[in-house]
């Protein structure tokens, strides 16, 4: 059952894909003359760009190398390409179509009618190829967002707490040695006393990581109280066990459904991914029945990847909840399609009493782009018992 739900999700996703590839290449085919031998070059180049994503995922599964590399990163970048010319495409058919029924174009358009299509598809390329660019140096720049919460609640060892959190690193492929490199770095640069990881560690396949051996770089992550993480749904993407034992086994203390009392001073509670039910077929624990375990009176932290119904964990009594999952969207203006899904899609928040932050993660998934929104390590000061 599980696997033919899937089957139906990725066919519905592939099917979608193929159509809005088409449309493009449709409208792109029409600008260029019939009979020109570009036309040709055109098509090749096209459902080549359009295919190399699947194909490099396909193939690395099989024959992980410099071929599958090449294909998976050529292919993500064409998905954040295939996003901002659907849009050109769908602003120009737009605009032909209000000129059908109120016409508004120039005659020097309507008399060069052929060229203007070519002018036009040569400046969507450079506009796309722009807005690529300066996507992939953004997505490459993380900043430090520096957070002040506070928890009313008396923590009985520390009045305040130091946390570095980052979501969403999606290693792999794309975020490699070098750049995670570059993370760790800024992150121990803060001195933070505890890291959190709130999830979507790794991309999906776990071999590009063990090909680059970039467990022992994830080692290098140091603070006083630890580094804790839990899963995310890339984690059970790629397959949840063996995620979970590389992660453990270079250095993150991964918390699936469980409670650490940490320092003496406050609870962290790990929330095991809501796609444990579709991969596993097993439904995650109920949060009141983790935080059964906790001492109420101190401080409760909960990590959820996905910050779907935080008033769940609100209501189970959680001082804190940190969530990643959204990227904000990652490319404009899919983050107004997340602010409509999640009631809080970014940002520091406050539902039933308790803080949310949600971050929009440090990492890429797809594109190795950004636009509208820059990739972020949260310093996130917590103080407790004061307002």
């Amino acid at each position: 059952m599980r696997k033919m739900a899937f089957l139906i999700f990725f066919s519905i996703v592939l099917l979608v894909f193929s159509l809005v590839n088409y449309y493009i290449f449709k409208r792109g085919l029409q600008a260029l003359a019939a009979g020109s031998g570009i036309r040709t070059v055109y098509i090749v180049v096209f459902w080549t760009l359009a295919a190399a994503f699947f194909a490099g995922r396909f193939l690395e599964r099989i024959w992980l190398g410099t071929v599958s590399d090449i294909l998976v990163w050529t292919g993500s970048f064409w998905m954040g390409a295939m996003l901002y010319f659907f849009l050109i495409v769908v602003l120009f058919d737009l605009l032909r179509m209000v000129n059908h029924f109120l016409p508004f174009y120039p005659e020097f358009v309507r008399a060069n009618y052929v060229q203007v299509k070519q002018y036009l598809l040569m400046g969507s390329l450079a506009v796309v190829a722009l807005i690529l660019l300066g996507g992939y140096i953004n997505a490459r720049s993380p900043r430090i967002k520096t957070v002040d919460i506070t928890i009313p609640k008396a923590s009985p060892g520390m009045q305040s707490l130091n946390a570095a959190v980052m979501s969403d690193i999606h290693l792999g492929t794309i975020v490699g040695n070098g750049r995670l490199t570059r993370i760790v770095q800024k992150v121990n640069g803060l001195n933070p006393d505890i890291i959190l990881l709130p999830g979507d560690i790794l991309d999906e396949d776990l071999a590009p990581v063990i090909r680059q051996n970039t467990g022992e770089i994830l080692r290098q992550l140091k603070a006083p109280l630890g580094v804790y993480g839990v899963m995310g749904n890339h984690e059970y993407i790629g397959g949840p066990e063996e995620a979970f034992k590389y992660l453990r086994e270079h250095g993150i203390q991964m918390l699936r459904d469980e409670v650490m009392k940490v320092n003496d001073s406050f609870y962290l509670i790990g929330r095991d991914d809501l796609h444990r039910n579709q991969i596993a077929g097993k439904d995650r624990q109920a949060l009141e029945v983790l935080i059964q375990h906790t001492e109420r009176n101190y401080p409760l932290i909960v990590m959820d990847h996905q910050p779907y119904h935080p008033e769940v964990a609100a209501r189970a009594g959680a001082d804190l909840m940190l969530s990643g999952h959204t990227h904000r969207g990652q490319l404009w203006p899919l983050n107004y399609i997340v602010n409509a899904v999640f009631e809080i899609g970014y940002g520091l928040g406050e539902i039933e009493g308790m803080k949310i932050y949600v971050s929009n993660g440090v990492g890429t998934w797809g594109p190795p782009v950004r636009v509208g929104n820059r990739p972020e390590i949260v310093y996130m000061k917590i103080r407790f018992g004061t307002e």
